[in-house]
């Protein structure tokens, strides 16, 4: 079968996510300590993670939007302490952006990608809100597709479908390379697309999880999509 389009996810595929999410929320942190100091007086650094973490489970009708959720949290952590939310809570968030997108690709992303993108369209399907064209790499992709806009959060097949329709590609002719068993595997593979589960770790994989390929480094990657 021809493929004519692989696409991707973004953290902890192209780059680690956990350390920069870490420090940019601890950059936050310091940003709310200088301009908001009532708010870390009231709250340890683990007790504002935490308090992120129960406003999350408290909006699951956020869960696809991870911008909007973190805004209406400091939005209201900003009313509850007594300081106005606009455009505080914005420019609050900016910083944190910011830091989010400072990330290091992973070895060999950047050459495997530049080498497929000269046969393939190539695209972005995400959860998150990483973005390519800040960070420097847009170039690269031909679409980037994040749940917040798809309005659905992977492993929902109608972000997959809706990639499929942004690339004018069928399901069977698009690679989708991404690290989460579940969310990216299954719920790629479930959609119709093939899959390349990139596993550097070694980890077990889940229960009826059938990756049409796996690999530890980026490196193999061409070779990969060349023989399936």
């Amino acid at each position: 079968m021809t493929i004519r389009c692989i696409a991707f996810d973004l953290d902890d595929t192209l780059w680690e996510c956990h350390s920069v999410i870490d420090r940019a929320e601890r950059y936050l942190y310091q940003q709310l300590q200088r301009y908001c100091p009532s708010i870390t007086q009231y709250y340890s650094y683990e007790a504002f993670i935490q308090s992120r973490g129960y406003f999350s489970q408290a909006h699951p009708e956020l869960k696809y939007n991870m911008t909007q959720m973190r805004l209406n949290w400091l939005r209201e952590l900003l009313n509850e302490h007594g300081y106005p939310t606009e455009p505080l809570a914005q420019q609050l968030f900016h910083t944190f952006w910011l830091e989010r997108n400072k990330v290091s690709l992973f070895p060999n992303v950047l050459e495997q990608l530049a080498a497929l993108r000269l046969h393939y369209p190539l695209g972005v399907i995400t959860n998150g809100n990483a973005d390519v064209h800040h960070i420097g790499i847009g170039y690269l992709f031909n679409f980037t597709l994040s749940s917040a806009e798809a309005s659905a959060a992977k492993p929902d097949s109608s972000i997959f479908r809706q990639a499929l329709a942004l690339a004018n590609v069928e399901a069977h002719e698009m690679v989708y390379v991404g690290d989460d068993p579940e969310r990216d595997i299954r719920g790629a593979s479930e959609a119709g697309l093939r899959t390349i589960w990139f596993n550097p770790q070694g980890h077990a994989g889940l229960t009826g999880l059938n990756p049409d390929a796996v690999m530890t480094n980026f490196a193999e990657l061409t070779q990969l999509i060349k023989v399936l």
